[in-house]
């Protein structure tokens, strides 16, 4: 009777040994231990999310029932709600970091990594969508001359005026803004750079009448009305809030980025001072967010076409 349950009680500790959400807790705190940004662990927690999600509806628990076949599936899985193949990519990229920490870490005797034969999926080269300017006129229309209002105004102004990522707005603080100038330092944007981005007139009066509304003394430049700092969901919540009342689709946050791009673009800003605002590392990543239309092509064209600015 004491072997049994001595049995039992081994089965139990192997079982949680190789339980799925503590080891995908094991592989976050992994990831903040490494001081990466905080951008970098939100992404990660919210594509694992999704996995653990889809884990759960198959009744999956432990990392050792993981097979290539159910890993196809969930990719499948999430073509099918609609996320597009940037996001799945992503969500694949994610899961082959924590399996490949999780082979290493805890060193499977007999384990075969499943995601080693499952090919990544393909990664189409379109441009990604921009957010509509229309859509996001009408959202500014529904803040109201409040403390809400003025604040929710002010952060729609300034992810389209920035093209900031989320978390970088999420973490600016007050001691970085400029009001004159309309500069804001961010610290530590992707891969941990710096670098300065720029609030147009119209952007600064909004952020200013927002500060006037404040009571804290928070070091956050963008704060509730109790002072706490915003979060990237509650950003998004933000977002989600104006767009609703606007009766509009609500526009990804990184959509407002994308239109900046494409509008400083079509303003005449040359590529280079546009991809050191949106602090890329290279151009390749930068074509990606310029969807251009053919109306954009022509207008470039009669602008810089040859034969017609030559006197012959």
């Amino acid at each position: 009777m004491e072997t049994a349950r001595h049995d039992q009680r081994t089965i139990t500790e192997f079982s949680q040994d190789t339980y799925l959400l503590s080891w995908i807790q094991g592989f976050l705190l992994d990831r903040k231990a490494q001081n990466l940004s905080k951008g970098t662990i939100i992404f990660y927690q919210k594509k694992l999310k999704l996995f653990t999600d889809y884990c759960n509806s198959q009744v999956i628990t432990q990392i050792t029932e993981l097979s290539p076949e159910n890993i196809r599936l969930y990719l499948l899985f999430l073509e099918e709600k609609g996320h597009n193949p940037g996001g799945i990519h992503a969500a694949f990229r994610t899961l082959k970091a924590f399996l490949n920490w999780w082979e290493s870490e805890y060193e499977p005797e007999g384990w075969k990594n499943p995601i080693r034969k499952v090919k990544p999926p393909r990664l189409s080269l379109e441009p990604l969508e921009p957010a509509n300017l229309e859509d996001i006129g009408k959202m500014l229309d529904t803040c109201i001359t409040n403390f809400h209002g003025a604040r929710d105004k002010a952060i729609l102004l300034a992810l389209l005026d920035t093209g900031a990522r989320a978390f970088e707005l999420c973490s600016m603080k007050l001691q970085d803004f400029d009001q004159f100038t309309g500069e804001i330092l961010i610290r530590q944007g992707k891969g941990r750079k710096p670098r300065t981005v720029y609030l147009g007139n119209k952007s600064r009066k909004a952020l200013r009448k927002y500060l006037r509304l404040r009571q804290d003394n928070s070091p956050a430049l963008w704060v509730s009305q109790n002072g706490e700092s915003i979060s990237y969901w509650g950003l998004n919540e933000i977002v989600e809030r104006r767009a609703r009342k606007a009766g509009v689709r609500k526009p990804e946050l990184h959509a407002f980025r994308r239109t900046f791009a494409l509008e400083c673009l079509r303003a005449g800003m040359n590529i280079y001072s546009l991809q050191s605002l949106m602090g890329h590392a290279d151009l390749q990543v930068l074509r990606r967010y310029l969807k251009q239309t053919d109306q954009d092509l022509r207008f470039a064209h009669q602008k810089a076409g040859p034969v017609d600015n030559l006197d012959f």
